[in-house]
């Protein structure tokens, strides 16, 4: 019994060592990932978004990418998506938050992993929702919750990217979690209109497809 035990209390402490060390690692990624985007409205503010400035802190949020990819992918390689239970709410954002802004090809290896680890609580249905839009648009397909937002180069207005069944997008979008959309494209200063959307979609369709070129 106490041979047990005495597993037991090394495994728990095994464990948690374990968890903290990639809590801590995590946190270092997620200030990586972040710092330098917050700075981009202020940039832009000063500069512009096509200013030579913005170009250059875009390469330096580029680069830090690349780092922070490599590390994530060795954890999820080693370790599967792992909740919070065991990396904190903050690492197992960072693992959501370096993959939707990694390559297609690399959101589309762990795309199917993140929707297993949705199943079994260990990801969030709403971050789920932004990545599989993300990975919809960059395969040509239309994006289920309109979660991806573009920019007319011309008119430097926002606009919605390409979204199927405008219509009902806001229970897709309570399905899992997300708030209406009219609410989260105040941040765009877009105001959502359903009807309006799908007159003006097949010219959003046209631009889309201008801007791959």
């Amino acid at each position: 019994m106490n041979k047990i035990i005495s597993l037991m209390i090394y495994l728990l402490i095994t464990l948690s060592s374990f968890g903290q060390n990639l809590i801590t690692e995590l946190d270092s990624i997620l200030k990586s990932d972040q710092v330098d985007r917050m700075q981009l409205d202020d940039i832009a503010k000063k500069y512009g978004w096509e200013s030579k400035e913005m170009l250059a802190h875009w390469k330096i949020i580029e680069n830090n990418d690349s780092v922070n990819l490599k590390k994530v992918k060795i954890i999820l390689d080693e370790n599967g998506w792992l909740g919070a239970d065991i990396i904190g709410e903050d690492g197992n954002l960072t693992l959501f938050l370096v993959i939707q802004h990694a390559d297609q090809a690399t959101q589309e290896k762990y795309l199917p992993m993140m929707r297993e680890a949705v199943k079994n609580g260990n990801a969030s249905n709403s971050d789920l929702a932004l990545l599989e839009d993300r990975v919809s648009l960059r395969q040509g397909k239309k994006q289920t919750y309109g979660s991806q937002v573009g920019r007319d180069p011309d008119t430097k207005l926002y606009y919605v990217r390409p979204l199927e069944d405008p219509d009902n997008v806001d229970i897709r979008r309570n399905e899992v979690g997300l708030e209406p959309l009219a609410a989260y494209l105040i941040y765009w200063q877009i105001v959502w209109d359903a009807q309006k959307y799908k007159k003006e979609l097949p010219a959003i369709e046209i631009l889309e497809k201008l801007q791959k070129q």
